[in-house]
């Protein structure tokens, strides 16, 4: 099928919703939409004619409390709430209480990894203080189903516009996360006049839990990779009754909205992504191996690459682990202070700003911004499921250019 340049009213929503994720998500390193490094990419992926307006739907009451069906499948969608039971947060308190602690690090900074310091403050604030139940209430406050696609159940959350002719769009979240990190742009997005903006702005909004993540089920065979989550979003959308919709993503749901772009589904008319794969095969190979530069590269190409190669080298010990034996990662589903360490220990720059949260300074989130996080992925035991992920691509590139653009295909940076 032949491209055409994107539609500019669709690109230019898009990248409105997108600076509205990248704002509201500043400085929340659990959030996947944040975290763009030094890069951000638009590429829109349009084969539908230039004069193509986004579908319409007729908004009723009944859409807040059942996802309708208005396509050919048919399939139940089921509403959702959260529940979890008193008895399984005492026990979550008893872990944190029971923690047997190591000795502390032998240096002064991060460079042995997580600070005891830090983990014990974390701890202590979890253990007496937290409040599962806020984030439980913020989840119910919004439309949540579950649905059966491709033999495992689905759980999304879904909030239409009460506006007409919003744009349809489907927001992925990464690791370590969830989709409680989505929670802040669901108001904005849907109902932008209630926010400055203007009803022409408006989404509806869908925000799914990768498999193996939250309360979507888990995987019991191989084979749940990037590319089958992709195709399942997009029977999503058309079981929805979207025949036309955007798809954004970062972190693992950069590479989901990267690899729908290459399989080019009817009706995905652009994706948004703050992770681009962006780098020729042969670069990202040769960064991933550690190998200087390649000859011919220009100064900001040589930046790149070796912020690449940093990133490799120092900034994903946890892919590594969860690409290589996601199983042997049995404490920290034992353990919770184990799994909340090792969620923090994601990045030097994200680590060092929760550090500051639980020093007791402000810094654009909260504690419970960082907790609501670990402690989904605790009550649902999907630390090692979720972990899989990274087996179920290993190798495959996270920053690699997943295919050329077909000529007449845009990609546009902010």
């Amino acid at each position: 099928m032949t491209a055409v340049p994107p539609n500019k009213k669709t690109l230019q929503r898009t990248g409105l919703a997108l600076r509205l994720i990248t704002f509201i998500c500043h400085g929340y390193p659990f959030c996947s939409s944040a975290r763009s490094l030094s890069w951000s990419l638009v590429a829109a992926y349009a084969r539908h004619d230039t004069n193509h307006k986004p579908q319409t739907r007729k908004k009723s009451k009944a859409m807040t409390n059942v996802s309708q069906h208005t396509g050919s499948d048919k399939t139940p969608i089921r509403p959702f709430h959260v529940n979890v039971p008193e008895a399984e947060l005492a026990e979550l308190r008893r872990r944190i209480s029971a923690t047997r602690w190591p000795d502390r690090e032998t240096v002064t900074d991060q460079t042995q990894g997580v600070e005891l310091a830090t983990t014990q403050a974390l701890a202590r604030y979890w253990a007496t203080e937290y409040d599962w139940r806020k984030c439980e209430a913020r989840l119910n406050a919004l439309p949540q189903f579950i649905t059966e696609i491709d033999g495992l159940d689905i759980h999304f959350i879904h909030v239409s516009s009460k506006h007409d002719n919003a744009l349809p769009l489907i927001v992925t979240h990464g690791w370590p996360g969830s989709v409680v990190e989505q929670l802040k742009i669901v108001g904005p997005l849907t109902d932008p006049t209630a926010y400055g903006g203007k009803a022409e702005d408006a989404f509806d909004i869908v925000i799914p839990s990768i498999p193996g993540y939250g309360f979507s089920g888990k995987p019991t065979s191989a084979g749940w990779g990037p590319e089958r989550i992709a195709r399942a979003w997009d029977v999503l959308m058309k079981r929805l009754g979207y025949t036309s919709y955007v798809a954004q993503g970062g972190d693992w749901g950069a590479v989901i909205v990267d690899l729908m772009g290459v399989q080019a589904p009817k009706g995905l008319l652009a994706i948004h992504t703050n992770m681009p794969g962006i780098f020729p095969a042969d670069i990202d190979g040769a960064a991933f191996s550690g190998a200087p530069a390649p000859s011919g590269l220009s100064d900001d190409e040589k930046v790149a690459y070796q912020r690449l190669q940093f990133v490799y080298q120092k900034g994903i010990a946890y892919g590594f682990q969860m690409g290589l034996r996601p199983q042997t990662l049995y404490g920290i589903a034992d353990s919770p202070v184990g799994l909340a360490a090792y969620f923090l220990d994601h990045d030097a720059r994200s680590y060092e700003l929760i550090a500051r949260v639980f020093d007791g300074q402000s810094e654009g989130l909260t504690r419970d911004d960082i907790l609501d996080n670990i402690t989904i992925t605790w009550l649902t035991n999907t630390a090692l499921s979720g972990a899989r992920l990274y087996w179920e691509y290993w190798g495959k590139g996270y920053f690699n250019a997943k295919r050329r653009l077909h000529p007449g295909c845009r990609e546009r940076l902010p």
